[in-house]
């Protein structure tokens, strides 16, 4: 049974007291006990003191950003095709942290043409050169234009034109394929072709062209060659004027301007101004808004002598090597190479080669009684 009164089911009587302990400024300290009229938390009569939260003493940290902002949310599909564009850079948006780059590797503006992409055009032309040995084996073979030996191939107009066009058109369908990779844009366009400044300065190339058979006739008056050049007996075969003349005015200047002004002279003038960088440390010249190399005068002038020397050296078998027409030859090159530098465009230097070598055809033609009479050449 309880010890408890039943009458009262909680107990009212008093608890045993604690003995009190003495305190330093004379007044006990309570018991604890609440209702026993002392405090229970300080000396008696003060108020009871508060406590302070425990704190760390603050450290020099930046703030930790929250997940979502570390990692920005994944980019909204495209709404035509509903696929997420993985490919796209990434942009923070407002303040958020660049945390999280995206990389691009840079795009690298090279000069172009330099000689690295000439020697490449030189193993291209190598392809060309075995392609047009083997179709003139094969028309050997069928005895074409009645030709059956390599002796007279080398002699024949019909095959002299023919293995020439065999070379350019490999040489050109490789360039087509090749230099594109190589340069990341198109051909026509890292040769600076330009057709649209050569139709807008169409009459002054053709005024150049004028001043270039001018000199021609000068130099046959002063200067002329041998009567027995080699081009005159290729003339004097049969029908070979006519084939001349559609070769000179064509494929010839297109195919010799992009070996000679297109690769050749873009190639001298960046390595004069490479050279003189590395050694004067003046930094180079800014392309232009193409994106295409400028050379500095020096380099221009340089690069045109050099480029005109090779192509007078071309001809020069034509001509029996005489002086007279090797020198007209750098002349007229001199003046291709200014019309390529000066209007930024390939196609003018083959506008006024092909009109040159049509004007000396043309007079030719006049001359012989529309080549009629080859002896009076």
């Amino acid at each position: 049974m309880s010890s408890l009164p039943e009458h009262d089911p909680i107990y009212h009587g008093d608890f045993p007291s604690e003995p009190e302990v003495p305190s330093p400024h004379g007044e006990p300290i309570g018991s604890g006990i609440p209702g026993d009229g002392s405090s229970s938390l300080g000396w008696a009569g003060d108020p009871p003191p508060i406590e302070e939260p425990l704190s760390e003493p603050p450290r020099n940290e930046p703030p930790i950003d929250e997940p979502d902002t570390i990692f920005p949310p994944p980019e909204s599909p495209d709404p035509h095709t509903g696929v997420e564009d993985l490919q796209a850079p990434y942009r923070p948006a407002g303040n958020e942290p660049h945390l999280v780059l995206s990389w691009n590797p840079p795009q690298v503006v090279q000069r172009i043409p330099n000689f690295g992409h000439l020697g490449i055009l030189m193993v291209l032309i190598f392809f060309g050169w075995v392609g047009a040995g083997a179709a003139t084996l094969g028309a050997i073979k069928l005895h074409l234009f009645g030709v059956s030996t390599i002796d007279k191939a080398l002699t024949d107009v019909h095959y002299t034109l023919g293995s020439m066009i065999v070379l350019y058109l490999v040489t050109f369908c490789l360039s087509l394929i090749l230099f594109p990779l190589v340069w990341n844009k198109s051909y026509f366009a890292g040769i600076q072709w330009n057709g649209a400044a050569a139709l807008h300065l169409r009459w002054r190339l053709f005024g150049a062209a004028s001043i270039c058979f001018v000199l021609a006739l000068l130099n046959g008056v002063l200067m002329p060659g041998p009567e027995n050049a080699p081009i005159d007996e290729i003339f004097r075969a049969p029908g070979a004027a006519w084939l001349l003349f559609a070769f000179g005015v064509t494929i010839a200047p297109f195919f010799e301007e992009i070996l000679f002004r297109g690769f050749l002279l873009p190639a001298f003038c960046t390595a004069f101004d490479w050279t003189r960088e590395r050694i004067t440390g003046i930094p180079p010249l800014p392309f232009d808004a193409n994106g295409h190399s400028r050379w500095s005068l020096q380099s221009m002038i340089v690069a045109s002598v050099l480029v005109s020397i090779p192509f007078a050296a071309m001809h020069a078998e034509q001509t029996g090597y005489s002086l007279g027409p090797f020198l007209l030859l750098i002349c007229v090159s001199m003046v291709l190479c200014w019309a390529r530098l000066s209007t930024r465009s390939l196609a003018a230097s083959v506008l006024v080669h092909a009109s040159y070598n049509c004007l000396l055809f043309s007079f030719m033609l006049a001359g012989t009684g529309g080549f009629k009479h080859l002896d009076k050449m």
